[in-house]
């Protein structure tokens, strides 16, 4: 149990909770681990792969509570863009990065109550793995199976950490206080779902986990890395709401990470802008400008890149999905189509869709339907390309197999990033997209292999790790494709190279699934023109769009007419402009409908049609 505070006297000379002094600089190791200078004087100086990290910073997270609101530096928020280091300034706080002088970060006000900050601060991290450690399953379609293993562990054992088979309390092992456990679950929303495994949970619901999960410790500095992200409007309000009631009271203080162009809570009064990797800048009071629901609204000034949109559609294109009164259900409990009638949804060549809805409102069982993971699809009133997944008898329709429609569909997704091995390398990544596995052999013919060297040159410098930003532009070799595997990436360049994944060949429906989260402004734009237009289009320096020089040696083009995009997101700038047509499903068990709608405009620029008439709020 957490230990009860002092007295408001002894709490205003309290020493810090984290105190980092004035000209420490780290390292990811002890600098005694650089190898040594050559000694030959025309051998290259050895790679240096532990440089420096915020050199001599300063930076302090006071133990008391403040006089006034006004005050209260409890609560900070990590601001930067892709590649800059917010993951490892969290990681400095919580003392997984070498500090030199050593002297330099302590952690008094944990010492002086005998803590640790392995104990007493709770990272939460959101890298694509989610909360897979409590679960076994290692395929896509495992979630959706009636048959439970016994690692099939719920969410209420997850919570209260009941994943061993061998349970019993541990002397001085932290319990969890009932009364904490109620109310964590009450806020994040989680009541209902306590008694489904974990394996079934949605992006949004295992995020909303995973930080109940680390309140449980009750620790005295919880660090959310980009807690907002995946999660719906609904949702981050609710969330934004209790994080602001923990920072009020500094039980426990909160610092999260954003990317520059999230919203940024209004509960937060202390910032650090990291420009970029290693170099931090910490900034004082956080102006915070116009406050609603929990949230700064943004002032402008930030510059918007047009994106050019797709020409009318004309005449409607071929069926490639045809749902026609679907219901997914699990024994008594109906995830997807409770309502009259069922889900009747039809995509077409040429149409481009975005899917919309609550946390745990069926959007990824939509994807799973017409992915073929999921097992109902076999059973269930859908077509695809024109065809039932199950032929009647003596009809002499062959039924397709799971490898032709997988091999027609290209997706990014949170669950392909979370099964993704990370012992790929960055060009076997993308050639699995001609594989009928993960690690299965690529078939690919010479104008696939010309597909890959192009995106990976068109990227290279979101995906390269050693991309000097001094170069004006790509180097053309990409052998350094070999020399970085993907679990080595940072969150942002995983999420680029998954995304070109599912375009990169060409496939007859594109599943965009949250695949521009974790990106900053920059890369999801430099995203959006990529799959818009392909290689025909490019950022120059200013960020304007301009087009190929070479058009004759173009082997990646934008999406055609012949291809239909399924878009779903929580986050209206992650949503292309060429979206037009959109379906918005249910909260759960509630037994309304889904709705549609059209969209004259994109949705970046719609606030109004997004909150109200999507999202239903004010």
């Amino acid at each position: 149990m957490r230990i009860p505070p002092p007295s408001f006297t002894k709490r205003l000379t309290s020493p810090p909770v984290i105190n980092i002094k004035s000209g420490a600089t780290f390292f990811r190791r002890h600098p005694s681990s650089l190898p040594p200078p050559s000694q030959h004087p025309h051998q290259p100086p050895p790679k240096n792969d532990n440089p420096p990290l915020f050199k001599g910073i300063s930076f302090q997270i006071p133990s008391h509570l403040p006089q006034s609101p006004q005050q209260n530096e409890s609560s900070w928020v990590i601001i930067g863009p892709s590649r800059s280091g917010k993951t490892t300034f969290l990681q400095m706080l919580r003392g997984e990065l070498h500090c030199s002088p050593i002297s330099a970060r302590t952690w008094p006000w944990l010492t002086q109550h005998n803590l640790t900050p392995q104990t007493a601060i709770k990272y939460v991290g959101f890298n694509g793995k989610g909360i897979s450690e409590v679960t076994t399953s290692a395929y896509l379609s495992a979630r959706y199976e009636s048959l439970r293993e016994d690692t099939d562990f719920s969410l209420k054992e997850y919570l209260l950490g009941q994943t061993q088979f061998n349970l019993g309390h541990i002397p001085g092992e932290h319990v969890i206080d009932q009364s904490l456990f109620d109310q964590v679950v009450k806020d994040l929303r989680l009541t209902e779902l306590l008694d489904t495994p974990v394996a079934f949970l949605s992006n949004g619901q295992s995020r909303r986990a995973a930080i109940a999960k680390a309140l449980m410790a009750e620790p005295e500095v919880l660090l959310l890395d980009e807690p907002f992200v995946g999660l719906d409007p609904g949702a981050s309000r609710g969330l934004s709401v209790m994080l602001k009631a923990l920072a009020e009271r500094a039980s426990p203080r909160v610092v999260i990470s954003c990317r520059p162009q999230d919203p940024l809570p209004g509960w937060v009064q202390k910032v650090v802008y990291l420009e970029g990797a290693g170099e931090a800048a910490v900034a004082g009071e956080l102006d915070v400008g116009s406050v609603q629901d929990g949230f700064v609204k943004e002032t402008g000034g930030r510059k918007q890149v047009d994106i050019i949109r797709d020409a009318d559609e004309g005449t409607l294109g071929e069926p490639l999905v045809e749902m026609n009164g679907c219901k997914v259900r699990y024994g008594n409990k109906i995830a997807l189509g409770n309502w009259e009638g069922g889900l009747h949804w039809t995509v077409r060549r040429g149409q481009r869709w975005g899917v919309f809805g609550p946390n745990g409102s069926g959007k990824t069982t939509i994807v799973a339907l017409l992915c073929s993971d999921h097992p109902q699809t076999y059973s269930l009133p859908i077509k695809l390309f024109g065809r039932d997944r199950m032929p009647e008898p003596g009809s002499g329709e062959k039924a397709l197999t799971f490898w032709d429609i997988q091999s027609r569909v290209g997706h990014s997704s949170p669950e392909i990033h979370r099964h993704m091995p990370r012992s790929l390398n960055v060009r076997q990544v993308l050639e699995s997209a001609w594989a009928d596995t993960f690690r299965g052999a690529p078939k690919m013919d010479e104008e696939a292999k010309q597909k890959v060297e192009a995106a990976l040159k068109w990227f290279e410098k979101e995906l390269n790790p050693r991309y000097s930003k001094d170069k004006d532009g790509p180097s053309g070799d990409v052998a350094w494709a070999q020399d970085y595997l993907f679990g080595g990436l940072s969150f942002s360049a995983q999420r680029v190279l998954l995304f070109l994944r599912a375009i990169i060949k060409h496939p007859d429906i594109v599943v965009l699934d949250e695949a521009f989260s974790g990106m900053d402004e920059y890369v999801r734009d430099k995203c959006m023109i990529f799959l818009a237009c392909g290689e025909e289009k490019a950022y120059a320096a200013d960020r304007a769009v301009v087009e190929h020089p070479a058009p004759e040696k173009i082997r990646v083009g934008g999406l055609s007419e012949d291809q239909a995009l399924i878009c779903i997101s929580h986050v209206k700038e992650e949503v292309p402009d060429c979206v037009k047509e959109w379906i918005c499903l249910p909260e759960p068990n509630m037994g309304l409908s889904a709705r549609f709608g059209q969209l004259e405009r994109p949705l970046r620029t719609d606030e109004e049609t997004w909150m109200h008439e999507i999202w239903g709020l004010k």
